[in-house]
């Protein structure tokens, strides 16, 4: 995976069939979640080349472009904020967007997404409207409180273990 500003990936590579426009309407959408960060810090964003053509099936989600953003607390407490462009399968690419939180669980499950929301691009939706719909999620969840607490609370999970 490559890292760096949103400016710096390679859309037309990654989705050849971009038009400058939709090139345009993501560059946007990346602005708005850059913003919505806190301190207003550009964002790392990852990309794989090799994941521009499907990959065939692996191990995993074959993510094309993402943002991961990771928030520790005191006591190992994590809140990490997501939002992917994935294949589905060899003919579609979906946006994925997530909240979750560090478990806290008897039976430890890493982590659990409390929100998440996942749209396939098609005929019905393009992936520059995914990819914004997905920003505008993150970018609300990114103005909620950023406490694990306040989510793993809003999602009916255990609360933190202070050790």
């Amino acid at each position: 995976m490559m890292r760096g500003a949103f400016d710096d990936a390679p859309l037309t590579a990654l989705f050849p069939l971009l038009t400058p426009a939709d090139v345009d309407s993501l560059n946007q959408a990346a602005r708005m979640v850059d913003t919505a960060r806190a301190g207003g810090t550009t964002a790392d964003w990852e990309w794989a080349l090799e994941h521009a053509a499907f990959p065939g099936t692996q191990l995993g989600t074959p993510i094309v472009l993402g943002l991961d953003v990771i928030e520790h607390a005191e006591g190992g407490d994590q809140l990490e904020f997501l939002l992917q462009v994935v294949w589905t399968d060899p003919s579609q690419l979906a946006v994925d967007a997530a909240v979750n939180v560090a478990c806290w669980c008897e039976t430890d499950h890493a982590t659990h997404d409390v929100d998440a929301l996942r749209i396939v691009a098609g005929e019905e939706t393009s992936l520059p409207d995914a990819f914004r719909a997905g920003a505008e999620r993150l970018t609300g969840w990114l103005a909620d409180p950023h406490g694990a607490d306040h989510w793993r609370a809003k999602a009916g999970l255990p609360p933190r273990r202070i050790n």
